[in-house]
């Protein structure tokens, strides 16, 4: 792993009176840099070094913004650790700018394509997987007992076949059914059964005696969906005399999607029908620097070649509002996005919280010393093009282009619901580290650092850590990463968390009330 030699902090904006520290181990006190600044202090790596005084009250500025104030008086060189940095208030949502600096389109980028699925809706998968729906968490040990058993007996006989997945969940008994809130999982259990990796093949297991049933399930939250009766198992039918006969029914009917999905074969198809989603865990100070802006380049690029691309996460985009409502391409769209920022914010005030709860102890440790620093970086993956459209919790996605789709922040949860919204493919960011991954579309994970990505060597798949050292520019690692999405797509290279099997449960978005 090449270091560099010589201290090295990264100053991100002119007007930015703070820098972070690059070298891995930081830096000791009575450092000097180029620029004649001595380290009053020890500042570990990914932290911020003051670069002049900084007076009490004073605000302290990162990417240009105020990412908070100065609690006590702080002397140039000095480690601006989180304690000495007063959380401003969120920006208004009654008072921003909408659609007032569109950008213009990018010149489109023409003759990219990957190998992918192509399905009777006109979707493309970038997995071929055969997916079993249930209706509660009642069933889960059922599915996944019968999962493990199609896996080990069947799924060998169909070849082409990537995998079975067991969308299993925590909704759909002891909930207030009719709950306002309760459109937000209902619809996202009906679109994840839409999703293109799973071939528009709907098989559904239930119990019986649920508050969502099955006709309800399919029918509720976005395209009614169509299937026959023996796709639609339910474990309380009488015909069933013991457990047994239970697996056995399903696995018939399983093998009966099987051989369709074993017919498919990968395609030619144009980078246009590229469903991506963008998200990032486990931040540090050198997400907003590194990773995400090459994410954000990568998005560009996708946008230029017609795919669809969606950023979310509430809670780390809040703070950035402000910069994101000018890039809205119409007022409507400016006014989705401050309705789902004023939704979230009510929705955090009745739980007797606020973003501020979002910030967790290793982003802190990577140098991030409050929620505004954090979206300040965290909203760099959605680039620069223009926001074409705003899509609720769980909403299937509906155009071409770059669209926010309102999630919360945690990574399971955001990963759930960007797959109902139907995300063939995720690209995630991480900078203290973490094994997440998707059994329903592979996720590529970049690392925001060096020392990172060579410790994790079997888990990352792209080191935009370069960036940092000066090895790359954010346009050859977010070049890299485009490159890397088609490959993925197209099957020709596995992510880490595939090869592995590393995937994480699904978690339901739910704000509606638990009886």
């Amino acid at each position: 792993m090449n270091q560099p030699l010589k201290p090295l902090t990264i100053k991100v904006h002119p007007t930015d009176n703070v820098a972070i520290v690059v070298n891995s181990g930081g830096l000791p006190a009575g450092t000097v840099f180029d620029d004649g600044l001595t380290l009053r202090e020890h500042v570990p790596q990914g932290h911020k070094v003051a670069l002049s005084d900084i007076a009490q009250d004073a605000p302290i500025l990162r990417y240009g913004e105020v990412i908070g104030y100065a609690m006590k008086p702080i002397p140039q060189g000095s480690w601006i650790e989180e304690s000495l940095v007063r959380l401003p208030e969120a920006p208004p949502l009654d008072s921003l700018p909408l659609a007032t600096k569109v950008p213009a389109p990018l010149p489109p980028l023409e003759g990219y394509t990957f190998e992918g699925y192509r399905n009777a809706d006109g979707t493309v998968g970038t997995k071929n997987l055969l997916a079993i729906t249930q209706t509660v968490q009642c069933v889960a040990g059922v599915v996944d007992y019968v999962v493990r058993r199609l896996k080990s007996e069947i799924l060998p006989k169909y070849p082409n076949v990537d995998g079975i997945v067991g969308l299993n969940h925590i909704y759909g008994c002891g909930v207030a059914i009719n709950a306002p809130a309760a459109v937000v999982p209902i619809r996202t259990l009906h679109n994840l059964a839409l999703n293109p990796n799973f071939g528009n093949e709907v098989f559904v297991i239930s119990l019986g005696c649920e508050k969502l049933p099955p006709d309800r399930l399919l029918n509720e939250g976005g395209i009614p969906i169509k299937v026959v009766s023996d796709d639609v198992v339910c474990l309380q039918d009488e015909k069933f005399t013991g457990f047994q006969s239970m697996v056995e029914a399903i696995m018939k009917q399983a093998e009966v999607h099987l051989e369709r999905l074993n017919r498919r074969k990968r395609e030619t198809c144009p980078a246009s029908d590229l469903i991506v989603g963008l998200q990032c865990g486990g931040s540090d100070a050198f997400s907003g620097v590194t990773a995400n802006p090459a994410v954000g380049y990568a998005a560009d690029l996708l946008v230029r070649a017609g795919a669809s691309v969606m950023f979310s996460e509430v809670t780390e985009v809040r703070d950035a509002i402000h910069l994101l409502t000018p890039r809205c391409v119409t007022e409507e769209v400016g006014k989705a996005l401050l309705r789902e920022m004023a939704w979230y914010d009510d929705y955090l005030d009745r739980g007797e919280t606020n973003r501020a709860a979002n910030t967790t102890p290793g982003n802190k440790k990577g140098g991030l010393a409050n929620i505004v620093e954090k979206a300040m970086g965290s909203i760099a993956k959605s680039g620069a093009s223009a926001i074409v459209d705003v899509i609720g919790p769980g909403e299937k996605i509906r155009k071409k282009g770059l669209t926010y789709a309102a999630t919360p922040a945690s990574d399971f949860v955001c990963g759930t619901q960007q797959l109902a919204s139907g995300m063939t493919l995720q690209v995630f960011t991480t900078g203290r580290g973490t094994p997440y991954g998707l059994e329903a579309a592979p996720v590529i994970k970049v690392a925001t650092r060096r020392d990172l990505a060579a410790r994790w060597h079997d888990l990352m798949e792209i080191d935009a850590g370069t960036i940092a050292t000066g090895e790359a520019t954010i346009e050859e690692v977010g070049w890299e990463i485009f490159r890397l999405i088609l490959d993925v797509a197209s099957g020709r290279k596995k992510t880490w968390a595939d090869q592995w099997g590393l995937f994480n449960s699904l978690a339901v978005f739910n704000p509606a009330p638990v009886t």
